[in-house]
């Protein structure tokens, strides 16, 4: 085994394991079950990849296996098809655990991986929450009548996991409770039942995210939050903590500027990779569960972009008001397009931009007349000589 003392020192250096794992192929927004096959297949060295079913268009669903240790993590992405940035932070992982590091080895010694990297190939491919018969596979988890649904239970029955990862995307609109700071990681703990009490299971997940949170604090500070946890036996969450395995919610956010999501991805692996370190070192502390509800709770609170005190013509009237824009994602020729429209006209108390412009009393104007219509693209003119393209100051 090797010493606690060298591989803390080994782990510290979070960026330095993310430069080298980083897997280069997995770019952007539109991972598909395309792009990750050859990964895995390339990986599969020793019969550590299987397909385990089908999806409604009949797309393999793979497993991928790797570790011997005795405490047993079963890891899922893409349960939601528009949901790709733990997916490819999750093959950076994997990528790391490929390696003959000193890290590696600790990792596969301890702990035995069974990952279900893309549950919904074909939502991945339409670039949609809902698969291919346009169900939420995260509303499914009781009643089962979706291929995609039964996979994930029969692999979860059989591989009996000591603990479960639920990785999952959430939009831009969110953010760490009235802070003004978008929530770029979030995380939960589920309920198990109505009355959402904390019982030894769901305390072993607090413990768990708790350590976690304390690492990435050190790289966004005031950028994690905690995802409400209302209880719904229908969540695939809630039923496998209802079933006595702990279970950690996992949430890709936005990081400024990064709509691709690739810094956020650089998160997600810290995420991952600390937890990991933070358990086979039993560096996790008990009694923390006032420290997880210390973790600011997640808030619909932003906006893509935000104009402030811009005139417009009202009722004949000249105003003075905010102009609130969000975008919409678009699938257009295997690309995810950011296609910017009018959200919400009016006073935005509470609400926040990821860009803010103060338009200082500027004339509104558009190729349609002066005055902006909710859902209407976001192209427009301040002052006529300040040119607005999809949002954006051209």
């Amino acid at each position: 085994m090797f010493t606690f003392v060298k591989l803390k020192k080994a782990a510290m250096d979070f960026e330095k394991f993310y430069q080298e794992n980083n897997v280069q192929s997995l770019y952007g927004r539109y991972i598909t079950l395309e792009d990750i096959e050859p990964i895995l297949k390339k990986w599969n060295t020793n019969n550590q990849l299987n397909t385990v079913g089908y999806s409604v268009e009949k797309r393999p669903i793979y497993s991928y296996q790797i570790g011997t240790g005795r405490t047993k993590i079963f890891l899922w992405s893409q349960m939601h098809g528009n949901e790709s940035t733990t997916t490819k932070a999750l093959f950076d992982f994997l990528n790391l655990l490929q390696k003959d590091s000193e890290i590696s080895r600790q990792l596969v010694e301890s702990f035995t991986f069974y990952c279900l990297p893309m549950v919904n190939p074909d939502g991945a491919f339409y670039y949609t929450r809902e698969n291919a018969n346009k169900i939420d596979l995260n509303r499914d988890a009781q009643n089962l009548t979706q291929p995609e649904s039964k996979v994930l239970r029969e692999c979860f029955t059989t591989f009996q996991p000591d603990y479960c990862y639920n990785l999952h995307d959430q939009r831009t609109i969110f953010g760490v409770d009235d802070t003004g700071k978008p929530a770029t990681v979030s995380f939960l703990a589920p309920a198990y039942n109505e009355q959402r009490e904390i019982n030894q299971v769901r305390a072993k997940a607090i413990r768990l995210i708790v350590a976690m949170n304390e690492t990435l604090q050190k790289y966004i500070p005031n950028q994690v939050g905690r995802f409400d946890d209302s209880f719904n036996i229908n969540c695939i969450g809630d039923t496998f903590q209802s079933l006595n395995v702990p279970t950690i919610l996992v949430e890709a956010g936005h990081y400024q500027n990064d709509y691709e999501r690739e810094q956020t991805r650089k998160y997600i692996f810290i995420t991952l990779l600390t937890g990991f370190v933070k358990f086979s070192e039993n560096d996790i502390v008990n009694n923390k569960i006032q420290d997880y509800l210390s973790i600011p709770q997640n808030k619909v609170a932003f906006y893509d972009f935000v104009y402030k005190n811009v005139k417009i013509n009202y009722d004949s009237n000249k105003i003075i008001t905010n102009i609130a824009i969000q975008f919409k994602e678009v699938l257009l020729n295997n690309k995810v397009n950011f296609n910017a429209f009018i959200a919400k006209i009016g006073d935005l108390e509470g609400y926040f931009g990821h860009f803010v412009y103060d338009a200082n009393e500027a004339k509104y104007s558009d190729d349609n007349g002066t005055t902006p219509q909710l859902d209407q693209k976001a192209d427009f003119y301040l002052n006529d000589n300040i040119k607005i393209s999809n949002g954006m100051i051209v």
